[in-house]
């Protein structure tokens, strides 16, 4: 059975400011432009036009539709098929000249109507459906959205303050929030739309990097147990190490996939394959070069002893290294 870095000896805690200032170097750009020209939502947000229509001319294709919509002064259209490569999904975004009300959002649709039929004439194509999504409706999703984060925030700390302590959970805690302003700063700089799938891709994220995270405190919690003359610094370099194979193997496996629906999926799911991509390479990054580093400042600026234990003896740094083995007190 092949095992990958089946006896690791790295000590990652000596490169965490070099780790800090790479996050630094991708979060600040991104979150510059998130200031200045802000997220580019799309129509669940901000309102707008759902147009399902059979072609019947041809000509009638994603690209020939969004050219014709943006002849027409309708930017930013979203076009997809839908099932059958005659079916398609148009979703318009309301007016930036119209208020935003339900009336704006009808004039949207006629206006989108309005050009297929002068492009491809009444007959090129039939109207399936029409549905609105008005902008109230759009708030709240975007409220409901940061809502499921937030609260998934305190669900894990509540987990892990009961599971562990409540110094564990913060680390994690933090480190996930580290990977979630990564993350929005790499759609910032990308400027992906930010759908209600790009909001699952970003809660995928939460998951993947928590569950990272927990299974490395996981292992720092019975190695502070089992080796109580180590000092802290020497146990979670150890843990990370010892768990370095199994995280190095998940996320490469799961990387497989998300790349897979990157290169070989629809645009309807392409932003979530950018975020969840970027998301599993991150969480990987936090859960090996941030979390343990956090945990390390929360405890060495907060002592905590009801996990590890008291322990009275300090190692000298030639005992309990990581990779070697030691007996358990």
């Amino acid at each position: 059975m092949i095992r990958f870095f089946d006896k690791a000896n790295y000590d990652f805690l000596a490169i965490r400011k070099l780790a800090y200032k790479a996050s630094t170097i991708v979060a600040v750009p991104g979150l510059l432009l998130l200031f200045v020209r802000g997220l580019n939502e799309s129509i669940e947000f901000t309102g707008g036009t759902l147009i399902q229509i059979s072609a019947m001319n041809p000509d009638i294709n994603t690209g020939s539709i969004r050219t014709t919509l943006t002849n027409a002064g309708i930017e930013g259209a979203e076009i997809q098929t839908f099932g059958a490569s005659d079916e398609f999904v148009v979703r318009a975004r309301l007016s930036p000249d119209l208020d935003r009300s339900e009336q704006s959002t009808q004039e949207t649709g006629a206006a989108v109507n309005s050009a297929l039929a002068d492009a491809f004439g009444d007959n090129g194509y039939v109207i399936n459906r029409v549905e609105a999504v008005g902008p109230k409706v759009g708030s709240e999703l975007r409220r409901k959205a940061v809502m499921a984060i937030l609260l998934s925030f305190g669900a894990v700390l509540i987990y892990l303050w009961i599971r562990f302590e409540w110094r564990f959970g913060v680390a994690a805690v933090l480190a996930t929030v580290h990977d979630i302003i990564l993350t929005i700063a790499f759609i910032s700089l990308m400027n992906l739309e930010v759908s209600l799938v790009v909001v699952a891709g970003i809660l995928l994220i939460v998951g993947y990097s928590l569950n990272d995270t927990i299974i490395t405190f996981d292992r720092v919690r019975e190695n502070l147990r089992k080796f109580k003359r180590s000092k802290l610094y020497e146990v979670l370099n150890r843990s990370v190490n010892e768990t370095l194979p199994r995280t190095v193997l998940t996320s490469g496996t799961t990387l497989g996939a998300t790349v897979a629906l990157l290169v070989f999926g629809s645009e309807t799911i392409r932003g979530f394959a950018w975020v969840a991509t970027f998301g599993i390479i991150v969480g990987t990054f936090s859960s090996i070069f941030i979390a343990s580093p956090v945990l390390l400042a929360i405890e060495q600026r907060w002592p905590g002893e009801d996990v590890r234990g008291a322990r009275t003896f300090v190692a000298t740094p030639q005992e309990n290294r990581p990779g070697e083995t030691g007996a358990p007190e």
